[in-house]
């Protein structure tokens, strides 16, 4: 005769409760029945390890069986099984969970169990309408139970002829759930959630091609790894293992360009293996790609509190029964140890990536375009990441040669020194576009770093701070008479009255729009007669702005360029003169001045900026000039 009661809860809505709000997502009732059935598993595992079960172990597994027509789900399992008592212990009193109990009298045997709360097996009502189990413990003179609830709080539970040890949860599927009686769904869930668990999990039988159509095999399909490779030691590993099991994480995705094996286990537990990918596009990145599993079950790819924010653009697994999670596992609360465990994983990318630079730094140079997002994201948002970055990050000059920060601090300080001490590091964002500028500097002997990435603004505040004695200016930013200056230089003499007639002469011919700063200078007669500039902290301060998602104060600033006057170029002279002579006001000479005009072009067309009308005018005034010189 069957015994009936209600189930051990203060409310009599906890169905409706966990339904609704204690699991984040109704699919992961498969990974907790089957987590629950591996942790019986393993229990059983260890019981004939201890030798207190004396009998056949057999073949330890766990089966996932689905009936599509009856919309039926059950996961079995040959593990310890329960005794009625058992069953009103732990199925009856909610969140009493075995898991801690056995865990410390078989803590020798077994490293851990996943189950924690007692109330995965609950999750089964998210999608069932009844819910039994049929279980036979693994004890002596046991006598099999038939447990059955159809998601109220009273049960039933009577003697049932079960014969073999293991339990066999059954899931009569709601009508509002039939997505999980396809086969393709299971399939789905048991490859998102079971494919490394420890213990083989059955879905149907393997199958093959045959008559045109596909038909089981004997062999059953097992969905998992039991050992993946984060498991193992590295010693035991090659690059090639490395290799394949980021193919089988990242089928789609191209070889990656590093690996770091974690494997800790004091003061907490974590093994894995983080993978820095390859980027095509750098800011088209992928986070989201670290895997986090408590022994070697599946629980989120969401691990922004685990993983320091630069290190979500790793790919990769961690896994930890350290990590505390909810009851829903789908969560990670707040924890002391998810601090260490944060700071032990920055720590050990920064010892691969110095070991790497110390050992095989020709693999990191030829992987630097690749990497430098990531070393420069650290540097910006982990200090004492910065501090040890400081001593394997790289710089590259335009020439393509490589540098550490203090090599290059060594290597241009004798001629790149200005008068006040400093050290003058001049860069360039886009070796192509400002090419004269590179030119010019590496024709007095200079070097041009090459800083084209996306945080290199930000970068370069960073560097400034970190080197002393350093200043940063980018080769488009002066003169180069001016960037790195020697000693006090002598400016034209110019009154007042003359220095604001060429800055008004200049700013009519100048496109509109932007603020222009026009500055009479001495560069010599060889040299080119206008130079449009930018304010290196203007321009600096106004990237971070636009790169932090709002151009704030500097952004809503207009264009500001510096307009360079070389006094002693002829061509300058010449116009110079001509104002002079001309009795009228100097807009009113500009604007008659084909030659300033040229000149002006020129420098704006030298700088990109030359577009649309103003473009299509010089180019027919340079047509004329060449008409005039060659024809006449």
């Amino acid at each position: 005769m069957a015994n009936t009661g209600k189930i051990g809860v203060t409310t009599e809505n906890i169905f409706p409760v966990i339904k609704q709000f204690l699991y984040s997502d109704h699919e992961i009732f498969l990974r907790e029945l089957v987590a629950n059935a591996v942790d019986a598993t393993q229990k059983m595992k260890a019981l004939g390890l201890s030798g207190d079960y004396k009998g056949e172990l057999g073949e330890l597994k766990v089966g996932v069986v689905l009936d599509e027509a009856a919309k039926t789900l059950k996961i079995i399992d040959n593990g310890i099984g329960m005794t009625s008592e058992e069953v009103d212990k732990y199925i009856n009193q909610i969140a009493f969970s075995s898991a801690g109990e056995f865990l410390e009298k078989y803590k020798d045997q077994l490293q851990s169990i996943i189950g924690h709360f007692g109330l995965g097996f609950y999750s089964a009502f998210m999608v069932s309408k009844t819910v039994t189990i049929e279980t036979l413990s693994w004890k002596d003179g046991a006598k099999a139970v038939k447990w059955s609830c159809d998601g109220s709080p009273e049960y039933s539970m009577e003697e049932c002829d079960k014969a073999d040890r293991g339990t066999v949860i059954t899931l009569y599927l709601d009508d509002d759930a039939t997505e999980f009686a396809a086969k393709s769904k299971i399939q789905q869930l048991l490859d998102k959630y079971c494919k490394f668990m420890p213990v083989p999990v059955v879905f149907g039988k393997q199958q093959e091609w045959k008559d045109g159509k596909y038909v089981d095999k004997d062999e059953d399909n097992v969905i998992n790894s039991i050992e993946p490779l984060w498991t193992k030691a590295p010693s035991e590993l090659k690059d090639e293992d490395y290799d394949k099991f980021y193919k089988a994480l990242y089928p789609m995705d191209e070889d990656p360009m590093f690996h770091i094996h974690l494997n800790v286990d004091y003061p907490f537990t974590l093994t894995g293996i983080l993978y820095f990918p390859k980027i095509k596009e750098r800011m088209a990145i992928s986070r989201n790609k670290i895997q986090l599993y408590c022994n070697q079950m599946f629980v989120t790819d969401h691990v922004d509190n685990i993983v320091p924010d630069f290190l979500t653009l790793l790919h990769g697994v961690i896994d930890s029964p350290d990590i505390p999670l909810n009851v829903s596992r789908s969560y990670l609360q707040s924890d002391s140890n998810v601090k260490k465990i944060s700071t032990y994983i920055t720590k050990k990318v920064a010892d691969r990536l110095e070991e790497i630079f110390k050992e095989q730094r020709s693999q990191l140079e030829e992987k630097w375009d690749n990497l430098k997002l990531f070393i420069e994201y650290g540097m910006l948002s982990d200090e004492k990441f910065c501090d040890r970055a400081l001593k394997f990050a790289l710089l590259k000059n335009t020439d393509g040669k490589f540098f550490s920060i203090d090599e290059y601090k060594t290597a241009i300080e004798p001629l790149q020194t200005d008068k006040d001490k400093k050290v003058v590091v001049l860069y360039s964002t886009d070796a192509e576009s400002q090419y004269q500028y590179v030119e010019a500097a590496k024709n007095k002997g200079y070097d041009v770093l090459l800083l084209d990435c996306e945080l290199d603004s930000h970068f370069v505040n960073l560097l400034e701070q970190k080197m002393e004695n350093v200043r940063f200016a980018r080769v488009d930013s002066d003169s180069v008479e001016n960037l790195i200056p020697t000693e006090d230089k002598i400016k034209p003499e110019m009154s007042d009255e003359d220095t604001k007639a060429l800055e008004s002469m200049f700013k009519a011919v100048l496109p509109q729009g932007n603020d222009y700063m026009v500055q009479p200078d001495n560069l010599g007669e060889d040299k080119a007669p206008v130079l449009i500039t930018q304010s290196e902290f203007m321009r600096r301060y106004r990237e971070m702005s636009a790169l932090n998602g709002g151009m704030n104060f500097y952004g809503e600033l207009p264009m500001a360029y510096n307009i360079i006057v070389n006094m002693e170029n002829p061509l300058v002279k010449k116009i110079w003169d001509a104002h002079k002579a001309d009795e009228a006001p100097a807009e009113e000479f500009a604007k008659g001045s084909d030659l300033l005009r040229q000149l002006c072009d020129l420098a704006l067309l030298g700088n990109g900026m030359l577009k649309g009308k103003a473009l299509s005018d010089f180019i027919a005034r340079s047509a004329d000039v060449m008409k005039d010189a060659y024809l006449k």
